[in-house]
């Protein structure tokens, strides 16, 4: 299964690397969520946009939490990507795991689940180069922290 994987060392511990993912105001700081809703339980809702105009939302990733086990990692199923110019595309996984690392937290997040097709291959490709910018916006935020 072709899946996106990349890792990237924090400066904070575990349950906070883990935290960046579910709360929504860390999430408009770090990665630029404007607007979102989540239930950070197994079987709790995980939805987060961007580029919200008074046309609607530009992009939604949405799924359902499967597993948080704290310091450890989050499980989110389900999860469907909205593009207002694209297919909707679904369901995959997302998985992220934290690792304590010396003063470090060594924060992996792989996304899989992938299909086929002219969209899908447009999104994997957007994912590849995605989630290692958004890490280094993330590891930018834990900084100035």
């Amino acid at each position: 299964m072709k899946s996106v994987k990349e890792s990237i060392s924090l400066p904070v511990d575990p349950n906070k690397a883990l935290n960046m993912f579910l709360d929504l105001k860390e999430m408009r700081n770090w990665w630029g969520v404007e607007r979102g809703f989540i239930d950070p339980k197994p079987g709790g809702c995980w939805t987060v946009a961007w580029e919200i105009s008074e046309k609607g939302f530009g992009y939604v990733s949405t799924g359902v939490i499967k597993e948080i086990q704290l310091g450890k990692n989050i499980v989110i199923e389900n999860l469907v990507y909205l593009n207002p110019a694209k297919s909707i595309l679904g369901p995959m996984t997302l998985d992220i795991k934290v690792e304590e690392a010396k003063e470090n937290t060594i924060l992996t997040v792989e996304q899989s689940g992938y299909g086929e097709g002219d969209d899908w291959f447009w999104y994997y490709n957007a994912v590849v180069e995605g989630w290692p910018h958004a890490l280094k916006l993330l590891h930018n935020h834990c900084l100035a922290k």
